[in-house]
């Protein structure tokens, strides 16, 4: 999982994606309410349900990089497909496809399960050293 991700940085580029993030899973979640309120069929409320969750994954910043390739395909797709909030989803998929890219930053799941770690190893004392 490592190799999905460039860095986990910190400071302003770590607040910076954090807040790509938030932006993109706010406008996934809007996308996926104005749906579900419209009273759809019982498979694209399933598929707005995706999304929602999509918009869920990357605002908690867990498998970024995977959440948010999907959710840059789809939301392509429905910019292609739905030509009345076409700027919309090209927004949502231009933030998802950079945060696919990127990585998730500092501040999430991600970073926590999948980060960099610092190993400490220990002086092992060699056979032909005198005791001290």
């Amino acid at each position: 999982m490592l190799r999905l991700f460039s860095t986990f940085p910190r400071g302003a580029p770590g607040i910076g994606l954090l807040l790509l993030r938030l932006a993109a899973s706010l406008i996934a979640g809007a996308f996926a309410v104005t749906a579900l309120r419209g009273g759809l069929s019982v498979a694209l409320n399933l598929a707005y349900g995706g999304l929602a969750v999509l918009g869920l994954l990357l605002l908690a910043g867990l498998w970024t990089p995977i959440a948010g390739g999907i959710l840059a395909l789809t939301a392509l797709g429905n910019a292609i497909a739905r030509p009345e909030d076409r700027w919309g989803w090209a927004v949502l998929a231009f933030l998802t496809a950079a945060l696919a890219l990127l990585g998730p930053g500092a501040w999430s799941v991600d970073a926590r399960l999948y980060g960099w770690r610092r190993l400490e190893i220990p002086d092992r004392k060699r056979d032909d050293e005198p005791p001290s």
